[in-house]
Order: C-alpha cells, then structure tokens, then sequence
C-alpha cells in the first residue's frame, strides 16, 4: 500500500478514541499490567504516545519543513513518560493525548503538504536519512503497533487463566520475548 496523507490522518484521528474504547474506566491490573520486565503496560503506551506528540512526530516534521541547513533530529527518549507520569490517572492521560493528538493534526492538516513537501528529508540520529512520506508513515504504524501491543499485553494477563487454550491464541503465542 503506498503511503497517503488523507487516509494516514484517518488511521492518526482514531487512535485516542481506540485507547479511551478500550482502556477507558478499566481496574488497574488491566491497565497497569505487563508482560515482563522492562516492558509497557497500557497506562504506560498512553504516556508514550504523548511524549511522541510533544517531542517526535510534528517537531520532527518541522525540522524537515523548515529546510535549515542541518535537519537533525533530536534523539527520542522512550521512556520519558516513566518520570512524568508519577502519580497520574489514566484518565488524564487518556485526556491530554486526545488533545494534544487533535491539535497535531490541525496542524498537518494545515501544512496543505504537496508531494515534493513529503519527499523533503530530515537525519534521524541512527536511521539517517528519512522523508517526511517515511516519517508520517511511521507515525501510524507506530500507533498500530502500540495498539496491538495494548490488546497484546492484556491479553497475556489472562496467559494462566486460558489454560490449555494456549497454543490456539496467538496473542498470547506471537511474541514469546517481551518487548516495548
């Protein structure tokens, strides 16, 4: 499938509101499970995703658009939300990423990106050189991914409790190691 700009923002717009459907008013063992050491429970994918929203995609895209002679990415910190979400609800978070999602959209939306604007690039500090295509392409398949690790995790909660069922789920089966 080659990239699109219209039917990427469509997959970006629905991501808050598919974290609030399914994460929304749910215990904290849901919500706060994991599954291993050093991994994202779904409160912590939530905190991410905004850290993306305030330090990665729209900043990045400005750095591309704004054709300064060094287009260098500032490195990402993935886990900056572990120290900024001390003592958060779920809720608020949930709240501030559907906010701060909206506004970055308005703001691609507001760009009127032409093709020769999506082919621009910027330097990623250990990809190097990337398109501004390629950089909002990952955008959404950075949401996908999170979201399917969301329901991935939650699901391996369950792990014990399905008993022999294992082997026919591969939720709980396609990533024996754990990651983030």
């Amino acid at each position: 499938m080659d990239f699109d700009l219209n039917s990427s923002t469509d997959v970006l717009r629905r991501t808050p509101s598919t974290l609030q459907t399914l994460l929304g008013g749910l215990a904290e063992s849901w919500i706060r499970g994991v599954e291993g050491p050093e991994t994202f429970s779904p409160f912590d994918v939530v905190g991410h995703l905004i850290d993306g929203e305030e330090t990665d995609w729209i900043p990045r895209a400005r750095i591309i658009l704004g054709r300064g002679s060094n287009p260098r990415f500032e490195p990402y910190d993935r886990f900056r939300h572990r120290a900024r979400n001390v003592n958060r609800s779920l809720a608020s978070l949930l709240d501030e990423f559907a906010k701060l999602r909206a506004g970055n959209i308005e703001v691609l939306q507001g760009w009127r990106l032409t093709p020769a604007d999506l082919d621009l690039s910027g330097i990623h500090p250990s990809l190097g050189p990337v398109t501004l295509r390629q950089l909002l392409a990952a955008w959404v398949v950075h949401d996908l991914g999170h979201i399917a690790q969301v329901v991935r995790v939650m699901a391996k909660q369950y792990y014990d409790a399905v008993g022999p069922w294992v082997p026919f789920m591969p939720v709980l089966t396609d990533h024996p190691v754990p990651r983030s």
